[in-house]
């Protein structure tokens, strides 16, 4: 077939027909079960990615991407997610990878952007600090400038896979003069380094996916400033933007919602299955009609993406409805699992190891994504800011 014109919806097909073909058995099964992947894991998948040049392609091609528009990145990720494939981490690829692209120096360019592309270098994002979640105009992170470099001191919160990172892309103050926002600057910082500590946070899935990070007399070069100092609002709400756009997760919604509908076909009461009882059927399908509205939404924001048009509060809808109806799905696998007498220990231990799966494993992966996403309206911005940034922008409150 003539890629150049290729569908949408054989594009979407072919995405899945890749997944079943060079998935590892053992990824799909992790992916089933909702079981920790091991950061070889991510790599292994993300080098499987790029051996079809797929990894980065929504970059531009003179940075090493084939230069996808906003709609095919979306019908690939959601692809992905729909086939069971594990989730891309988007630090480096999604991030900072477009950051460098837009705002970069050739120089940093040349130095980061190759070995994102080969899965070389692993990334991390601090933003988040105690003080300064959704709000993050208040950080303290302190960046002062000796000569070439930066001594940076501080503290980041809610770090996701900075126990993996090599690097961290990370926002500090430069500056107290004027606005909060124009004192921020936006720096590349060496995470193997002296005076960088990373202390584990257990969420309550019981998973260690997030951290804090002490930064104390960390030193960065000045090369590795991204645009101007001071400009680091600017680049945190392009990227803020960039990520908000991909976190309706309507792939992984979908797919998630095959595994409610399983439940529902397999638990039984008066000798008939859950998904034949009215009050069951009407949510499922009730949530069925919200994932359909949602990718229709999607689609026709990405399709003026590629027209040109920039959203605004666009992008926080998407973030609204995607994280609101991954929490109504998990809600409502765990009511239906209920009535099995979920047992914890597969929770806990058993599902960690090497068994074979069984339904206990199963309804186990459903309490843990569950659980996991009870964060989903806080994280990227909680839901009560984003729907203030939609009421300022659409209504002008």
């Amino acid at each position: 077939m003539n890629k150049s014109k290729q569908s949408y919806a054989d594009f979407y097909d072919e995405v899945m027909a890749f997944v079943e073909a060079k998935l590892p058995f053992d990824l799909a099964e992790k992916i089933r079960l909702n079981v920790d992947l091991e950061h070889e894991d991510f790599l292994r998948w993300q080098k499987i990615l790029e051996s079809n040049n797929w990894y980065c392609a929504h970059w531009p091609e003179a940075d090493g991407g084939q230069g996808w528009s906003p709609l095919k990145r979306y019908m690939f990720e959601q692809a992905l997610a729909e086939a069971g494939a594990p989730w891309m981490l988007p630090f480096g690829p999604a991030y900072v990878g477009p950051v460098l692209s837009e705002y970069g120096t050739q120089s940093q360019k040349d130095r980061f952007l190759p070995d994102i592309i080969a899965s070389r270098t692993s990334w991390c994002q601090g933003y988040s600090e105690p003080g300064a979640g959704s709000d993050l105009a208040g950080l303290k992170t302190r960046a002062v400038r000796k000569g070439d470099t930066y001594i940076v001191n501080g503290q980041k919160l809610w770090t996701t896979y900075a126990h993996w990172a090599d690097m961290m892309f990370c926002l500090a103050r430069t500056s107290d003069e004027d606005r909060p926002q124009r004192g921020i600057s936006f720096l590349l910082l060496d995470m193997r380094q002296p005076g960088v500590t990373v202390r584990p946070i257990v969420t309550m899935d019981m998973r260690h996916h997030v951290n804090e990070v002490f930064l104390e007399n960390v030193e960065v070069p000045a090369d590795n400033l991204v645009g101007a100092e001071g400009a680091g609002w600017e680049i945190a709400k392009f990227l803020l933007s960039n990520e908000r756009l991909i976190v309706a997760e309507t792939g992984k919604a979908r797919r998630m919602l095959r595994q409610v509908r399983a439940i529902a076909d397999t638990a039984r009461e008066g000798g008939k299955p859950l998904s034949q009882a009215p009050v069951v059927a009407r949510e499922i399908n009730e949530v069925q009609i919200a994932l359909d509205t949602l990718e229709a939404y999607c689609r026709s924001l990405f399709r003026k993406l590629a027209d040109g048009q920039q959203p605004t509060f666009e992008a926080s809808l998407l973030k609204i409805r995607g994280s609101e109806l991954l929490q109504s799905i998990t809600g409502l696998g765990v009511r239906l699992s209920a009535r099995s007498g979920l047992p914890l220990a597969p929770f806990f231990d058993d599902v960690r190891g090497n068994q074979a799966p069984t339904l206990e494993a199963e309804l186990s992966g459903v309490l843990t994504e569950f659980l996991s996403q009870r964060a989903a309206t806080i994280y990227g911005g909680s839901n009560e800011v984003q729907r203030n940034i939609v009421a300022k922008a659409r209504f002008g409150f």
